[in-house]
């Protein structure tokens, strides 16, 4: 159903105006005429509606959302209710906006999963799939639930990483910085000692760059801003990325780790929307194409094929290079018990807490590494700054 405003006029011309639910506009005039209306002009409402804010629901905003709304939902308040009070208390505008839309779609008698259907980009394909699920069955606060544990788990992660990551990032900024201090700061106060002598190689190299980074900056900024400029165009074409994202899976350390997350996020949404009662295919394309990886969704193009000529999932996921053989078995257990929705939120606790692990070895693994590149960096400045040094305390002693 399609929300559409109207101008028509009646038996009497008057000139009425106001909002009509219909499939298309055929059965909008329908409607109209039965009224004793008669249609001058039309327009499709949700649309305008969809473009007017611009906004996208946070990992951790839609878990407290959901959340929320399933609490409501259990204690026996209506949806609509629910949604009234939920855009009530919201602080966010643009939130509270979007909130405010979706009731009164609701309202009107729309389903929920068609009023936030009306909003693309605000809520994640899975959460409206979901939703479909859980009205389809009649278990829409039991839906919401799982929605907002499996959000939450997805923010704790997230924010696991980047908590993670804070200290290597310290550390590289403060090694950019030293690097620059050095080479504009200390190193032209050495130069008057060098005076006419011919400096070792080293040393011109250091003194070079110093001269280049204090006189062309400029032209640093300009490189840099292009390199930036030019990974964001290269990594957006779809045969680039493919071929980054494939080459990130088979990095040491860091393809492990993101293997592992992946495998987390999969199993975890898989479970969900197996035990939403959603038909297996589904699943696994709404499961796979939240793992943001292109490779993997590449790959898993030929797991769907089989698994609709009727191949079983673990068979088919056995036959492509993505998840380790473990995971695999897992998924094999829980086809052959009849089992695998429970089976699999098992296993994404457990590749939960593997990412975890894995995560902190890498942070551990990067900090010695950036120690490592100060102390070369260092080291080859005093390289450069020792002969001059040593030359200029001898002229002084001859002097």
């Amino acid at each position: 159903m399609t929300t559409f405003t109207y101008v028509a006029t009646d038996v009497n011309g008057k000139k009425v105006k106001g909002t009509e639910m219909a499939e298309d506009s055929v059965e909008l005039i329908d409607k109209l005429r039965q009224k004793g209306l008669f249609c001058t002009s039309y327009k499709d409402a949700t649309k305008n509606k969809a473009a007017d804010v611009k906004y996208k629901f946070k990992t951790k905003d839609l878990s407290f959302f959901c959340r929320q709304l399933a609490a409501m939902l259990t204690s026996g308040v209506s949806l609509v209710k629910a949604l009234q009070i939920l855009q009530a208390q919201s602080e966010n505008k643009k939130q509270k906006q979007v909130l405010l839309d979706i009731y009164e779609e609701v309202q009107k008698g729309r389903s929920f999963s068609e009023a936030i259907a009306t909003k693309p980009g605000v809520f994640p394909s899975l959460f409206v799939s979901m939703v479909s699920a859980g009205e389809a069955s009649g278990s829409l606060d039991t839906i919401m639930n799982r929605v907002s544990e499996h959000y939450a788990k997805d923010s704790k992660t997230q924010n696991k990483i980047k908590g993670a990551m804070i200290y290597p990032i310290v550390l590289l900024v403060l090694l950019l910085v030293i690097m620059i201090a050095m080479f504009t700061m200390i190193m032209p106060m050495f130069r008057d000692l060098a005076g006419d002598t011919e400096m070792p190689p080293l040393s011109a190299a250091i003194f070079g760059i110093s001269d280049f980074m204090i006189n062309q900056w400029y032209i640093l900024v300009i490189v840099a801003i292009a390199i930036v400029i030019t990974l964001r165009i290269i990594l957006k074409t779809p045969s680039t990325k493919l071929k980054w994202d494939e080459m990130l899976l088979k990095l040491p350390t860091v393809g492990k780790l993101l293997r592992t997350i992946y495998t987390a996020r999969f199993a975890r949404t898989m479970s969900n929307l197996f035990s939403s009662g959603l038909q297996m295919v589904d699943c696994i394309e709404k499961s796979v194409s939240t793992l943001g990886n292109t490779y993997i969704i590449k790959q898993f193009e030929d797991v769907v094929e089989n698994v609709k000529r009727g191949e079983a999932l673990s068979v088919a996921m056995g036959r492509i290079n993505v998840f380790d053989g473990m995971f695999v078995s897992i998924v094999y257990v829980g086809e052959e018990s009849g089992t695998l929705d429970t089976i699999l939120a098992k296993s994404s606790d457990y590749y939960d807490d593997e990412a975890d692990s894995a995560v902190s070895r890498l942070v551990g693994l990067m900090e010695p590494v950036m120690i490592i590149l100060m102390g070369i960096m260092v080291g080859c400045l005093l390289a450069g700054v020792f002969p001059i040094l040593y030359s200029g305390m001898d002229g002084i002693g001859n002097s």
